[in-house]
């Protein structure tokens, strides 16, 4: 599993719903895609806005699941 899968918790979808699961896995490349980014030996404030962004990746996808589901 990677670090964003991890992060979203793909394998998590109790509702079998296929747009929850779409939401994880495009956030999971994308925050995966950002770690990758985030190097060893980068300026720590380069490295922190990597940080920043993998965050808010995996809250905006937390909302999207919420809004998702709010009905089920």
């Amino acid at each position: 599993m990677t670090l964003g899968e991890a992060r979203v918790r793909v394998t998590f979808n109790p509702s079998g719903d296929s747009e929850v699961e779409e939401i994880k896995l495009l956030t999971a490349a994308l925050i995966d895609r950002c770690a990758d980014r985030r190097g060893n030996g980068m300026a720590s404030e380069e490295a922190r806005l990597w940080s920043l962004a993998m965050t808010a990746y995996e809250e905006a996808a937390m909302w999207a699941v919420k809004a998702l589901t709010i009905q089920k």
